[in-house]
């Protein structure tokens, strides 16, 4: 399992943290959480998916620990709505959009999270997820716009 997705996960954590030691460390922790709960894998989806979820998760919590800001620069309009960058800039609606995003049912969030910050094309989403690319876009774009509209309601409470 290490040798078959170790790059995969890795660059996965990588497109998040643009840190390769940080990468390095993470997926190594990531496998070595994995290999703990590999009888929790029930098979029911691709083992790349649950890998990233733990690879995701273990990042995650290495950011809040550290309080790191992940680089917005890096993440590029082309795979986001000018609406969600512009919220991610903005420190205190980046974790409003991340509390927002913790709390979205799969696989919305995690196809978001794939397409977003593990920068993974519709097509090998939909093949981790054992569906179509289109399902993999689709998906995508009710999780964006469930966040827009979240982050709407939030800024008209601020008003």
């Amino acid at each position: 399992m290490y040798q078959k997705y170790f790059k995969e996960v890795y660059l996965f954590i990588k497109s998040l943290s643009h840190d390769e030691s940080i990468a390095e460390e993470m997926t190594q922790d990531t496998f070595f959480k994995a290999l703990k709960a590999i009888e929790k894998f029930d098979g029911s989806r691709d083992i790349r998916a649950w890998l990233f979820t733990i690879a995701r998760n273990t990042y995650f919590s290495h950011y809040k620990r550290n309080k790191r800001q992940i680089d917005i620069d890096s993440l590029g309009e082309s795979c986001m709505g000018v609406q969600i960058v512009n919220h991610l800039m903005n420190e205190e609606d980046a974790f409003i959009v991340h509390q927002f995003l913790h709390s979205m049912t799969d696989p919305y969030k995690e196809v978001f999270s794939l397409r977003t910050f593990g920068e993974l094309s519709f097509e090998k989403i939909g093949r981790l997820f054992g569906k179509s690319a289109g399902w993999a876009r689709v998906t995508y774009y009710r999780a964006r716009k469930q966040i827009i509209e979240y982050m709407e309601e939030k800024n008209d409470e601020r008003d």
